[in-house]
């Protein structure tokens, strides 16, 4: 089993203040285990974080990972929002994810 940190994704984009927290998390959920997101089973989803539109995804299996960051394009797509939103997928770091470096991701 691989370390949690490289089993991870950090998420932005995630559009903030439409629905419930939960909702939000469960429809991140559904995007990432859709194969045509080229993505697999989700251990974990981190939502919200201390950072608006920040969310981390951890999956049950490291190749996932590699998987979803080849996609070129994120579209965060379900019929609970009033239309889709592009995401900013990147690799987590290993186990300092700097505020900083977040804000970098979000600029």
């Amino acid at each position: 089993q691989a370390a949690r940190s490289t089993r991870t994704i950090v998420i932005a984009g995630v559009p903030a203040g439409l629905l419930q927290d939960d909702v939000m998390a469960d429809i991140l959920t559904i995007h990432f285990q859709m194969s045509r997101n080229n993505g697999g089973d989700v251990e974990e989803v981190t939502y919200p974080t201390r950072d608006e539109g920040v969310a981390y995804i951890t999956f049950e299996d490291q190749e996932v990972v590699e998987s979803v960051l080849k996609k070129d394009q994120h579209l965060l797509q379900d019929k609970r929002l009033p239309r889709s939103y592009p995401l900013t997928v990147t690799r987590c770091c290993d186990n300092n994810v700097s505020s900083s470096l977040i804000h970098l991701i979000m600029l």
